[in-house]
């Protein structure tokens, strides 16, 4: 019953996101960006503006309250003169109507003292320094044996650098906040990964206490990690509703969240691999460089898939950052994993190229029995069977290995395979578990429903543990007000969300072993010491994905005829869909490897393609056969239902896939994304 409703509230409109909720005398917001790419803020002409009808109040550095120790600079909105990079909100208009408030933004005047700002990724940059970690506590750099000395040794060297390029999450939805103060404190309907993580942040900003502060949050229309924490949607949304003493909703428009919502970072990785002629790695060397803001450091884990992939006796991994005058990165789907392994895995296939071994066999015979990092134990670790059974669904065995060897006319067909992995990750939760009084169950607990079904999810581990119909079970989640939980992200949210459920559940379950009482029994249960009396294990899920392409030898277009995804995940709790996030993880993937670049203007700062008209990402033309099926994978040593997480697995390794066989298909080796016609035009 729970999957059914959760269905048709979404497909029937009844589902209701940030921007819908009814409250009366709303007013409404709309931010002011900084025009310039670096300086300072001189002078805002809030009296003009003022003077429009409707306009309920100007908000900039020269009239806004002063905010409590905002832990994210992004956060600290109005707070000085300073601009940190063009696209920055240096002001709000708050009107009756939206309409009112957009032309009062547009009509605003700001005077600026500009300076140059500095916006280009490069490795020679002076100013590139060593991280004291990379997301989220990873060391910035690691290193085992002589790296540098066996590879120059090695029989097989393969040297290259590969870029990718800034990319922008796109929701639906875009980032909404609805904001009311009351006696109470602020309630605030919003777009988020994470209730309990925006209560928390929030109140802080404003010098409440956490109780003072409700989220609400119970269906997002996406986030892909732009959402994981507070934007500064939610701050201007909440010091605009207190400014005015009335309710105040604010939806980010599209074309201001490439540079307020965050942004996977570009990257340029140089990876050096040495191996014997067999294939066999001895030296693998992989230096990444990339940008973060003057406003908050962020680095991406690029490096860290690296670390765990295949055995090499000698190895190194480092991480460098610059502080540029752009907007602050954040996360993107599979952060780290997403970059890092399309860089690892296209080297993978130039080694097989180079040693001539068949690209699936490379990677079996350079299959760890250990983890190669810190010698810890997989908890289970199933790339081999991945890999072969998504060669024999894929018929793979039919592959001529030479490049261009396969033409049906104008087309030029290909393979290509990669590797998947994604950490297996578990947080502590809190989670109720309620038996009412007319036998049904509610189970209560923070969670967030960002279009992965989480609710289905959590109510089929509730039902089975309590042993009851599915239909008699009711899952309630994303609000602050009930137990806390951690943000949907990391593909974290089944192991720990569903741990705390099932705990619950089972405390619940002993209890009514004494009889239901006429008011109905609820328990409690909070898995943080559980969480950390963990056993030591290197804990992954893997995958392999499969691709192949044509090109059009003449115009250089690039189709993904079909595609592949084969995963190893642990146990599956909900086919449906978890089919549904690996295909959505892999279409992303064919996005990042044909489509999706943010382009950056060089001389003023800020994102030049700022729509969906000119950032492209793939539609259903553009896929036109995508599958993914799983291995059956028993772990004990995950959590109590066995599962690992596929939220971000899905896009790992796609992009290389795709690349691979585009090389396969034409002989042209593509190192920069994305793979366009121009790109490959000249080299055909």
């Amino acid at each position: 019953m729970t999957e059914r409703l959760e269905s048709r509230e979404k497909v029937t409109g009844a589902a209701r996101y940030a921007f819908e909720y009814p409250v009366e005398n709303v007013a409404y917001a709309a931010a002011v960006q900084a025009s310039v790419g670096r300086g300072e803020v001189v002078a805002v002409d809030a009296d003009s503006v003022l003077a429009l009808p409707g306009v309920l109040a100007v908000l900039s550095h020269e009239n806004a309250p002063k905010l409590h120790d905002p832990p994210d600079g992004e956060l600290a909105l109005f707070q000085s003169r300073t601009v940190s990079y063009r696209g920055q909100f240096v002001a709000v208009v708050v009107g009756e109507t939206l309409e009112t408030a957009r032309e009062g933004a547009r009509r605003l005047r700001v005077e600026y003292a500009a300076e140059s700002p500095d916006v280009r990724l490069r490795t020679d940059h002076p100013d590139l320094y060593k991280p004291d970690k990379v997301n989220p506590t990873f060391p910035a750099d690691t290193e085992q044996g002589e790296p540098e000395d066996a590879y120059g040794c090695s029989a097989v060297r393969v040297d290259v650098t590969y870029t990718t390029p800034a990319e922008h999450n796109n929701p639906m939805e875009p980032h909404t906040t609805l904001a009311q103060w009351n006696d109470d404190g602020l309630t605030l309907y919003d777009s988020t990964q994470g209730a309990s993580s925006v209560q928390n942040i929030i109140a802080r900003v404003f010098g409440l206490d956490r109780t003072q502060v409700r989220v609400v949050s119970p269906h997002v229309g996406g986030g892909f990690g732009s959402k994981g924490s507070p934007r500064p949607n939610v701050v201007i949304a909440a010091m605009a509703a207190r400014a005015v003493g009335r309710p105040v909703k604010f939806a980010v428009p599209r074309q201001q969240m490439y540079a307020t919502t965050g942004y996977r970072t570009p990257t340029i990785q140089r990876f050096r691999v040495g191996a014997d002629s067999d294939g066999r790695l001895n030296a693998v060397l992989h230096d990444v460089v990339e940008q973060t803001s003057t406003v908050k450091e962020f680095a991406e884990q690029t490096a860290t898939p690296t670390r765990v992939m295949y055995q090499a006796p000698h190895r190194r991994t480092s991480h460098r950052l610059v502080a540029l005058d752009v907007p602050t990165p954040s996360w993107m789907r599979a952060p780290g994993e997403t970059p890092g392994m399309y860089a690892l895995e296209s080297v993978m296939d130039e080694l097989a190229v180079a040693t001539g071994v068949d690209p699936i066999e490379l990677r079996i015979r350079n299959e760890p029995d250990r983890d190669p990092e810190n010698g810890l134990p997989f908890s289970s670790r199933n790339l081999v069977a991945c890999l072969q059974e998504g060669a024999e669904r894929f018929g793979w065995a039919g592959r001529d290995p030479a490049p261009r060897a396969r033409r049906e006319g104008r087309k030029l067909v290909g393979m290509g395979v990669a590797a998947s992995t994604y950490p297996a990750y578990m947080a502590p939760n809190r989670a109720t578990a309620r038996a009412e009084p007319d036998g049904t169950f509610t189970i209560r607990i923070a969670a967030a429903d960002i279009g992965t079904g989480a609710r289905t999810t959590l109510a089929l581990i509730a039902a089975e543990t309590l042993k009851a119909d599915l239909g008699d079970v009711r899952v309630e989640i994303g609000d602050s007000s009930l137990p806390k939980a951690t943000v949907a992200g990391g593909s974290s949210g089944t192991a720990g969300w569903g741990t705390a459920v099932v705990r619950a559940c089972e405390a619940l379950r002993a209890e009514l072993n004494g009889g239901l009482p006429a008011e109905g029994l609820e328990v409690s249960a909070d898995t943080t010491e559980e969480v950390k009396a963990r056993e030591a294990f290197s804990r992954h899920a893997f995958g392999a994905q499969f691709a192949e392409v044509e090109v059009d030898a003449d115009t250089g277009e690039v189709r993904v005829r079909r595609m592949l995804g084969v995963f190893a995940a642990g146990r599956i709790i909900n086919p449906v869909t978890a089919r549904s996030q690996f295909i959505g993880g892999m279409t992303m993937g064919i996005g990042m490897a044909l489509m999706e670049e943010s382009v950056m203007d060089r001389e003023f700062g800020d994102y030049l393609n700022r729509d969906l008209a000119q950032y492209h990402v793939p539609s259903c033309a553009d896929v036109r056969d995508v599958d993914a099926v799983w291995v059956e994978e028993s772990d004990p040593h995950l959590n109590p239902m066995g599962a690992k997480g596929i939220g971000e697995i899905g896009i790992v390794g796609a992009a290389a896939a795709v690349g691979n066989a585009v090389h396969h298909a034409t002989g042209v080796r593509v190192r920069s994304l994305p793979i366009t016609p121009a790109t490959l035009v000249p080299r055909l």
